[in-house]
């Protein structure tokens, strides 16, 4: 190969200023662009070649490209006018750090391939522990532990896996429960965990899991022979944010043996505010937890946590050792190899990130940043009571809120189709049973009080 071809120092150093200055230029102009992209299906794909550069190109071209063809084909996730799905939350700090990440290259599937890498990482996820008021046990200085994950739909895996592998029974008869309101990522979990039985329990008025539909639920199929083996509680829907009963839950999963895990994904962020913590009350008795910093806590996709309160059976049920991964700490047993908590054996250097944004920000910075959305989705939620052309149809304990029209799914369904159409806001449609609403979510890393005030003039101009 032509070495002439790699670019040298001074060349990185030049193109990485152009492009941490189109980054930062991106973010100064982000409201300037339609929050959603207008192109058409294929479009990008159309105005690419159809095979790869045989020769080099210069990377002026490649920033042309960038610019011309990339960008009207990108749905701005950083937009402060970001209201759909929930936020996926990026911030100057973190982007540096996964620069960082990057320029290293680091491979950090044993302790041996990169010590700074795991250790940085059990201490990271100690201190969330801490910030977030979870039980102790859960900290890697005790008996169970964390670890940094792509997203909670990979650590829902990881916890039916080792339910799978604990379970009194065959897979063939064990069964997974969750409310009907479950993110989706369980049930294909499940499947591909082999597991064969999976129940949707039918939720209360609030959209949380109905404690007496899912003891049913588990007499009914003890009663037809088969096993209970998992069951997940979430703090912080999907659809609505509702909040599963975790204490009721866990203890049902105790009295039957079964793995409980709790999925926090979304609302996991807000436990860095003590004042948010009982809606997660019962935590000491559950298996697994797992949140998201990269959509509520400034720390930019892909990052997740996954803890266990005890992380022997994660261990049992993960761990594989080939001789081409055996070393001296590995076969010490004083190091923590990460490999063994997940399903892929590579992982990068994800807790670099959210170091430095945890150093950056502070605790106090990131409760400052929550309860500022907090705030903002109540003080709306206020204006759509007042107004009698709209009903909230859910709780509102966090960003999320959940509108429709009074004259009924038409009109919400238009709403919504409206307020997307603009370019100039993204909101997420829903069903709720049979029923349209409308998603509005609060919590862009720039949303401030005048961009939610902007939305509520749009809502108030397209009802």
């Amino acid at each position: 190969m032509n070495h002439d071809l790699h670019m040298d120092p001074d060349e990185f150093r030049r193109r990485g200023y152009e492009m941490v200055d189109w980054v930062a230029d991106y973010l100064v102009n982000i409201e300037q662009f339609p929050v959603t992209s207008p192109v058409a299906p294929g479009q990008i794909r159309k105005a690419l070649p159809d095979t790869a550069p045989e020769q080099p190109e210069p990377f002026e071209a490649v920033m042309r490209d960038l610019d011309e063809i990339i960008m009207p084909g990108i749905t701005h996730w950083q937009s402060p006018h970001w209201y759909a799905y929930f936020p996926a939350n990026s911030s100057g700090p973190s982007l540096l750090g996964e620069i960082a990440a990057a320029g290293l290259g680091v491979q950090g599937m044993l302790w041996s391939t990169s010590p700074a890498a795991t250790e940085l990482e059990t201490v990271v996820v100690d201190w969330m522990a801490d910030l977030l008021g979870l039980p102790r046990a859960w900290k890697t200085t005790a008996q169970g532990g964390g670890v940094i994950q792509m997203s909670a739909s990979d650590a829902t895996l990881v916890a039916l896996v080792t339910a799978r592998e604990q379970a009194a029974g065959p897979v063939d008869r064990l069964v997974v429960y969750a409310s009907d309101q479950t993110h989706s990522s369980l049930e294909k979990g499940a499947r591909i965990a082999g597991f064969q039985h999976v129940r949707a329990i039918d939720v209360d008025a609030e959209f949380a899991i109905d404690i007496a539909a899912l003891q049913d639920a588990i007499a009914a199929d003890k009663a037809a022979g088969l096993v209970p083996a998992f069951v997940c509680a979430t703090v912080g829907t999907t659809a609505t944010t509702a909040i599963d009963p975790v204490r009721a839950i866990a203890e049902t999963a105790r009295r039957e043996g079964m793995w409980c895990h709790v999925d926090a994904a979304y609302a996991g962020s807000a436990m860095i505010c003590p004042e948010f913590r009982h809606h997660q009350d019962g935590l000491e008795l559950v298996d697994s937890y797992t949140f998201n910093p990269h959509k509520w806590m400034l720390t930019n996709f892909d990052c997740n946590i996954y803890y266990v309160a005890d992380r022997q059976p994660l261990l049992n049920a993960m761990s594989i050792l080939p001789p081409y991964l055996r070393n001296e700490a590995t076969l010490s047993g004083e190091v923590i190899d990460y490999r063994d908590w997940h399903v892929p054996l590579g992982r990068r250097f994800r807790s670099l990130k959210l170091w430095f944004v945890l150093r950056h920000y502070g605790a106090e910075g990131i409760r400052a940043f929550i309860r500022e959305h907090v705030r903002l989705a109540q003080d709306l939620a206020a204006k759509i009571t007042a107004d009698g052309r709209f009903e909230l149809v859910a709780p509102h304990p966090f960003g999320l809120i959940v509108i429709r029209h009074v004259d009924g799914d038409a009109a919400t369904t238009r709403l919504a189709k409206r307020l997307n159409d603009s370019g100039k806001v993204a909101v997420t449609p829903t069903t709720l049973g049979d029923m349209a609403a409308l998603r509005i979510s609060i919590g862009s890393t720039r949303t401030t009080a005048g961009h939610v005030n902007q939305l509520w003039s749009l809502i108030d101009e397209m009802a």
